[in-house]
């Protein structure tokens, strides 16, 4: 059985734009790669760590991770 991998990774989902409210406009940004991972519980972990040494700040970047095809 071939093990499953998971891309690590982390965008921001919004962008400044003065004319929506509060200046900011849905929007998923671009994928920038945090690492990879065997397993989604090391995938989960990874995206743990990377959120809580890094703030969201106001267009709320933020890891996550999907299964590599």
């Amino acid at each position: 059985m071939e093990s499953e991998k998971y891309k690590v990774f982390h965008r921001t989902w919004w962008k400044r734009n003065p004319s929506w409210p509060n200046n900011l406009e849905p929007c998923a940004g671009k994928k920038r790669r945090v690492g990879f991972a065997n397993t989604e519980t090391a995938a989960r972990d990874m995206c743990r760590i990377w959120n809580a040494s890094h703030k969201p700040g106001p267009l709320s970047d933020k890891a996550e991770y999907e299964r590599e095809s």
